[in-house]
């Protein structure tokens, strides 16, 4: 058995019984955690061991884990920066800047790894233009230069600590003002302009190694009338063929307003699939998982399940070793010393 292309999520900090069974499931490749699945480290370890017990091979566990608003596990983990404190710093001092990412980076890894996570979705590679409210301090910088260095240093961190890493939103949703999560978000510029700003961190990134890519449910219209995570010109066309990603690509959540545009929940992940993507999320809707399993009875992709096995972590700190590891202390002192200097305005938007 391979892992299949279905990411899906928990209602609670253990597993049901219902939900072993949907994990056991062929089709089913990862799970995805939230606040609700935690209580606790010791708690976390056990539904993390449990999750990778029902079957081999072991199901890939992700998280949204980027530091700021967006950071599941608070309580007995670090709290983290949002990305824009690096971006602040390094306007200031660049070299100060790409030692904190790094860190942060290094230290957001090795303690989800603690706990056997494999990886996090993270980082947004968007750029922080101050017109999107959902991405706002969650890209580094206006400057797509800038948030290139700054993703890349946070990679480097995660790599060392054993974790792949996932650049968000492809081709960038920085640009516009609704929310994906509740709206279909349109960007009216043309390739050409993405390509010569949005672009340039996801192409650098994708030139170092990058892992895994999740696309945006944003629609660009002068380049097709999709949204880009269902869309083979975006994915098919313009990641893989012009930009030469290899790795492997999520879906963002499809049960997201911004997803709606392909229609009922096997549907969106048909779209999705057939457009490029390597795995689907289907988040707070079990109804929907169970429609999708149902329907995806013939799906098969060796080629995916490949590109997705290579995001299993590696290595495995055991939690008292790293709290007490040298790095662990400076590091979490460094970040946490960023909460007493003062934050700088990035929300303009002149030219660079």
């Amino acid at each position: 058995m391979s892992l299949g292309p279905i990411m899906l999520d928990l209602e609670g900090p253990r597993l049901l019984p219902e939900e072993r069974e949907l994990l056991s499931h062929p089709l089913t490749g990862g799970v995805i955690l939230f606040s609700r699945n935690y209580r606790t480290p010791e708690q976390l370890s056990a539904l993390v061991a449990d999750i990778h017990g029902v079957r081999e091979p072991q199901l890939l566990v992700a998280v949204d884990h980027e530091g700021g608003s967006v950071q599941r596990f608070r309580e007995g983990f670090t709290v983290l920066p949002a990305a824009r404190r690096f971006g602040e710093i390094h306007d200031r001092d660049p070299d100060r800047a790409w030692a904190l990412a790094e860190a942060c980076g290094w230290l957001m890894a090795a303690e989800l790894r603690a706990h056997d996570v494999d990886f996090s979705f993270a980082p947004v590679l968007d750029l922080g233009k101050g017109r999107s409210r959902v991405i706002g301090d969650r890209a580094f910088h206006r400057d797509p230069k800038t948030v290139a260095r700054l993703a890349g240093a946070v990679v480097r961190g995660m790599k060392r600590a054993g974790m792949a890493s996932v650049g968000k939103h492809f081709p960038g949703h920085g640009t516009v003002e609704a929310d994906s999560h509740v709206d279909i978000p349109i960007d009216s510029r043309t390739l050409e302009t993405i390509l010569s700003r949005d672009l340039i961190p996801f192409a650098r990134m994708i030139r170092s190694g990058l892992p895994a890519m999740m696309p945006a449910h944003v629609i660009y219209p002068k380049v097709d009338k999709r949204p880009a995570g269902f869309s083979p010109v975006w994915l098919r066309s313009v990641l893989r063929g012009q930009l030469g990603f290899q790795g492997a690509i999520f879906s963002d959540d499809i049960t997201m307003a911004g997803a709606a545009w392909a229609g009922d929940s096997i549907e969106r992940a048909k779209s999705a699939l057939n457009a490029g993507c390597d795995m689907v999320l289907v988040c707070n809707n079990r109804q929907g998982v169970q429609e999708i399993l149902a329907g995806l009875v013939e799906y098969h992709d060796p080629v995916s399940a490949l590109r997705l096995a290579r995001l299993h972590g590696h290595g495995k700190y055991h939690r008292a070793e790293l709290l007490a590891r040298a790095e662990h202390r400076q590091a979490a002192a460094l970040l946490c010393a960023l909460e007493s200097e003062p934050e700088l305005d990035l929300h303009d938007d002149r030219p660079i």
